[in-house]
């Protein structure tokens, strides 16, 4: 298009070009308000991720008074807090950076600066190469934390909170990290993205100690010497009876991530154990090979193999068969079937590790002690040993209202009972709570308050529980329980209320 002759025009022209310019370079009111909204959600998600942490923590220092849980919270606590300390550091350099910014964007003392200056952020991050030293600072972040134990680098090097990875830009091309951020960026957009960044620190600590704190209940296990470990329900079966083998590795972890084979064919894994069940027959001795492929701490497959021998008798000598499984439990009435062959004139019975009540082939087993047991059946003079596992019933599970970690805040506080529950156990047996440590934090708490209850029931907490609304979290922990094998701790539950 030619120029206009006319000087008028051609000023009209250039004034024109000159106002197009002037309003590229302004930011509209209505973007810096929304990254101020957005720096705002950030803040307030940053301080409820506080407050949870201060429920952790003090919960870790309760566990490492509490003679039960002190050796446990002895080796994870110091990592929790070593964990806090970096975490700390890291958002107080975020914090400096973020005072440098408005100084750079002419901070007065009443607080106020050019929130849409677009030179503040680019002379801070890209000419002074404060962006580099972020970058650099958010990784060694990250690594320090995932240094604090081998199993916390194992659980979240794929997924960690933090990052300094930048997405596409529209053109497909991947800028540099300061200039992605921060070029040519608004102040208050650069401060969004700095509280961002402090957010994510805090997601990561939380990650972490959550993390610690629940190791307490869990074993902590050096993978140093392994081996594999095969039991078996019995060594002597008569025809027609069921063979359980259970093989496993002898130093579980789930990085172990076992494959296990019995007499040639693939068992499914639970928890570690693969179990094989077979209808025996044949008189005289048998065997069955066992093969565990697992992944020993450097990730190499690592093969073991063992032999297991049982020997099936000749019909008219004795058995022994338990109703329930191939265990006995502490402080239930275990029932076993016993058959002889011979007549009861001819047999006896004895146990050790245990003790044997009523007659004929109905009995019950009662025991005391974690170990081993076995019954001795003799008929016609000739003694046969049984030799089982003694176990603990396993722990109830914590539960208020439908059992979720997510509540309605209103269906929260209609509650008035907590119980524990015994899930997927064969006993008739019952638990009851006798007491618990509750925190209350999020909404509606602005300081973790901390209660007790004693037995079933929430009465004594009711006035926190109605103080409860969305965005309130109740944790329960240090939860005793007393059953048929007397009290014990089991784990707590945190419920998040919406």
């Amino acid at each position: 298009m030619a120029l206009p002759r006319e000087p008028r025009q051609k000023m009209i022209n250039i004034m024109y070009l000159v106002l197009t310019a002037i309003l590229a370079l302004n930011v509209s009111a209505e973007i810096l308000e929304a990254f101020k909204t957005v720096d705002k959600s950030l803040l307030n998600s940053t301080s409820s991720i506080n407050k949870s942490n201060e429920v952790l923590y003090k919960s870790l220092t309760d566990k490492l008074a509490d003679p039960q849980s002190h050796e446990k919270a002895a080796y994870w606590q110091p990592k929790a807090l070593k964990a806090q300390a970096l975490s700390v550091t890291m958002s107080q350099y975020i914090d400096d950076l973020k005072q440098q910014l408005k100084q750079g964007a002419g901070l007065k003392e009443d607080g106020s600066f050019k929130e849409d200056n677009l030179d503040a952020s680019t002379r801070l991050f890209e000419t002074k190469g404060i962006g580099k030293e972020l970058e650099q600072k958010l990784n060694e972040y990250k690594e320090a934390m995932l240094g604090v134990d081998s199993s916390i680098r194992r659980q979240f090097e794929s997924n960690f909170a933090v990052t300094t990875e930048v997405p596409k830009g529209q053109e497909g091309k991947v800028r540099s990290f300061t200039s992605t951020y921060f070029h040519m960026t608004p102040t208050v957009a650069a401060l969004t993205m700095l509280s961002k960044f402090q957010n994510n620190v805090k997601n990561a600590e939380n990650q972490i100690v959550t993390y610690c704190h629940n190791q307490i209940g869990q074993v902590i296990l050096h993978m140093d010497q392994v081996g594999i470990l095969v039991g078996q329900s019995s060594n002597y079966v008569m025809p027609g009876q069921e063979l359980t083998i259970t093989a496993g590795v002898g130093a579980y972890s789930s990085a172990a991530n076992p494959r296990i084979s019995i007499n040639g064919s693939s068992v499914a894994v639970n928890e570690g154990q693969g179990t094989y069940k077979t209808t025996v027959s044949g008189s005289g001795e048998h065997s069955v090979s066992v093969n565990v492929v697992f992944k020993d701490e450097n990730g190499k497959d690592v093969s073991k193999s063992e032999t297991v021998k049982y020997t099936v008798g000749v019909p008219g000598g004795a058995a022994v068969m338990l109703d329930k499984m191939n265990v006995f439990y502490i402080g239930v009435d275990n029932p076993i079937t016993i058959s002889s062959g011979s007549g009861w004139d001819k047999t006896t019975v004895s146990m050790n590790g245990g003790t044997l009540s009523g007659s004929g082939s109905n009995r019950i087993v009662r025991v005391t002690a974690v170990g081993p047991a076995s019954i001795t059946v003799t008929a016609d003079n000739k003694s046969s040993k049984y030799d089982f596992r003694i176990k603990r019933i396993p722990d109830p599970i914590f539960k208020v209202g439908d059992g979720k970690v997510r509540m309605p805040s209103v269906s929260f506080k209609s509650q008035q009972y907590c119980r524990a529950e015994l899930e997927n156990f064969d006993f008739d047996t019952k638990y009851s709570i006798v007491s618990s440590t509750v925190y209350f934090s999020g909404a509606n708490f602005p300081n973790v308050a901390t209660a007790q209850i004693s037995g079933n029931s929430l009465a004594a907490i009711a006035n926190f529980i109605q103080r409860c609304g969305p965005g309130s979290v109740v944790t329960f922990d240090n939860v005793k329980v007393s059953g048929p094998d007397g009290v014990r701790v089991i784990e707590g539950k945190s419920i998040a209320l919406y």
